[in-house]
């Protein structure tokens, strides 16, 4: 008898795991797109931010909170966030979960959690990835974005970049090199997060998902 209850109760207990564990994972993706949130809102509230015309000039966005920027000798950046187009509407799609990585040889020394913001003056660099990734520097030509309050802070300012990156450190813009860094979509936060048919140009063609961490997102980017 105690045998048969073992034997019934293992497969609950598992079954209970798994839950467990995939409700652990979607909460982790969802504490991605919040901290995302928090960090472009960090942005727009220091002395020197992103101008409000670069924000509404760009059709797609890639937010990475704490990217680790580190090196000895030989340099490396890694860093998970999240990247969005801006739609027809003028709306922001939902979010798409993504991955940076990157490398660098030279004299350098140090480990720096650095949140980056990168504007892609076309969406299709985003939505038209090949193999579901790109290069910076190689596919994509990139410049440090000019900062200002004012919106026409960028008047005289040439933009002939596809990507226009910020990054801070400490509360202060950390000017970075990003060129030879790829980004790739996150296969797997996206099925955790949307489901296993998730489908990274669907995301990116619709607004459908109001979660509250989406929902906070999309007000850290309209400036609410």
């Amino acid at each position: 008898m105690k045998i048969i209850r073992k034997w019934m109760i293992a497969p609950m207990l598992l079954g209970l795991i798994c839950v467990l564990s995939s409700s652990y994972m979607v909460d982790k993706e969802a504490e991605r797109i919040q901290k995302a949130a928090n960090v472009f809102e960090d942005f727009t509230n220091m002395k020197e931010s992103i101008p409000v015309s670069m924000l509404e000039d760009s059709k797609g966005i890639v937010i990475i909170p704490k990217m680790i920027n580190a090196g000895f000798g030989i340099g490396g950046k890694r860093g998970k966030g999240i990247a969005m187009v801006k739609l027809a509407s003028g709306e922001w799609s939902d979010p798409v979960f993504v991955t940076i990585t990157g490398g660098s040889i030279g004299f350098q020394a140090g480990v720096q959690a650095v949140d980056l913001v990168l504007l892609f003056k076309h969406k299709e660099a985003l939505t038209n990835a090949k193999n579901g990734d790109f290069t910076i520097g190689g596919d994509l030509s990139a410049a440090a974005g000019p900062v200002g309050r004012s919106t026409s802070a960028n008047t005289d300012y040439k933009l002939d970049a596809e990507v226009y990156s910020y990054s801070r450190s400490k509360g202060l813009f950390a000017g970075i090199s990003i060129n030879g860094s790829n980004i790739a979509f996150d296969k797997t936060a996206n099925n955790t997060y949307y489901g296993p048919t998730a489908d990274t140009q669907k995301l990116f063609s619709a607004a459908n998902h109001t979660s509250e961490e989406v929902k906070a997102l999309r007000n850290a980017l309209a400036g609410k």
